[in-house]
């Protein structure tokens, strides 16, 4: 099934991956762990957020290329790992969209000043969604990477939709290591309740959205869908036909770096 990727697409910890990170302590004591440069020209340009996928941190290819790209530019850039993954803390079968959506707007309440972009990959790009409705004026525009809105809807069987709506934990066979997946049913009783594509999507700032055609986890036409869905007149969409999941090559890495220069 697609879910199975959209939840093992990144180790919460990558080998090599960049130690230099900060924590922030919220009100019930959970530890983030995120990275912010802060914006050291163009003081009234926007800070990009980057929102990682289900079980994927801030070590991953695409927040790595888009943070080095804006501490080289001196832009702001701010990059997290969710309560329960990468060096965050936290139990994984606690997260919830809700939760880390409360985290990302803590963080960008506590560390960032002036308009924000939210770049949302994945399962980030449905968690994009419900950030942006909530910061209102000082989002300046958004960025979905094979964005996944809804994934627990149309990427699931309706077995699978059964039993987690019966409470129990869903485990995928996971391509990428050797323990399986889970998909816990706090997760998933939490997502019925921000469905987004089956209505108005009342955000109105200029939205681009990447997609490969190749993707066989996301289809392309979610994006499409996205699209169509969103208030905004100002919304691009970039098709990349021999593009996978990951969007992880060079070239792909290069239109996403092509796409946040378009913001500034």
């Amino acid at each position: 099934m697609m879910g199975q990727v959209l939840r093992s697409y990144g180790s919460c910890v990558q080998d090599g991956a960049m130690q230099d990170h900060q924590i922030h302590t919220l009100s019930d004591g959970r530890k983030i762990a995120y990275r912010h440069h802060a914006k050291t020209s163009q003081n009234d340009a926007p800070t990009l957020v980057f929102l990682p996928g289900y079980m994927s941190d801030m070590d991953g290819g695409k927040a790595t290329a888009i943070f080095t790209a804006a501490a080289a530019q001196g832009r702001g850039c701010l990059l997290l790992d969710f309560s329960g993954c990468g060096r965050s803390s936290g139990d994984f079968a606690d997260g919830t969209l809700a939760r880390w959506r409360d985290e990302v707007l803590e963080l960008i309440a506590a560390h960032v000043s002036g308009p924000v972009i939210l770049a949302g990959s994945s399962m980030g790009g449905w968690l994009m969604l419900l950030v942006a409705e909530r910061l209102e004026a000082q989002l300046a525009g958004m960025i979905g990477i094979a964005a996944a809105p809804d994934f627990t809807r149309w990427g699931y069987s309706q077995e699978q939709r059964a039993l987690l709506a019966s409470g129990e934990i869903l485990f995928e066979d996971n391509p990428y290591g050797p323990e399986p997946t889970p998909t816990h049913p706090g997760f998933f009783a939490d997502a019925e309740t921000q469905m987004r594509l089956d209505q108005d999507i009342e955000i109105p700032c200029p939205v681009r959205l990447l997609h490969g055609q190749n993707d066989a986890d996301v289809p392309w036409e979610v994006s499409l869908k996205l699209a169509q869905a969103l208030r905004s007149d100002d919304v691009q969409v970039t098709l990349i036909k021999d593009g996978d999941h990951r969007l992880s090559r060079a070239s792909d890495i290069a239109l996403l770096l092509g796409l946040v220069d378009g913001f500034y």
